[in-house]
């Protein structure tokens, strides 16, 4: 008679459970960075509507706070922003950074930009 004796059965079920566990491992590996850049993506691009929103009420002749911060309800209501003017070495220049994050997990992005007085 022809055929798989029991322990060579058991030999092949044992490799090819250590592969689909490796294969399940690398898989969940691989989906937590594709989230991860998902959401930096994410606050990098919200950081930057932000940004260009201040930058249009300079532009018009408004003038920005030194220090203004809220939320970005209601689209985003679990992100803050926090946006900050200093002064820099030059006398023309003034530096805006722009910093979004998830009140959650405290995961932030943040973005300098150098703006002409």
């Amino acid at each position: 008679m022809r055929g798989f004796s029991l322990l060579e059965v058991m030999v092949a079920l044992a490799i090819m459970a250590s592969v689909i566990l490796t294969v399940l491992g690398a898989v969940n590996y691989h989906l937590t960075i594709i989230t991860n850049e998902r959401d930096s993506t994410a606050l990098t691009l919200l950081a930057r509507a932000k940004m260009a929103e201040l930058e249009l009420l300079k532009n018009q002749g408004q003038t920005l706070p030194e220090k203004s911060e809220g939320t970005l309800a209601p689209a985003h209501p679990e992100l803050s922003w926090q946006a900050e003017i200093s002064a820099t070495d030059l006398i023309v220049l003034k530096k805006l950074v722009v910093r979004v994050w998830r009140t959650g997990d405290k995961r932030e992005v943040a973005l300098e930009r150098y703006l002409t007085k």
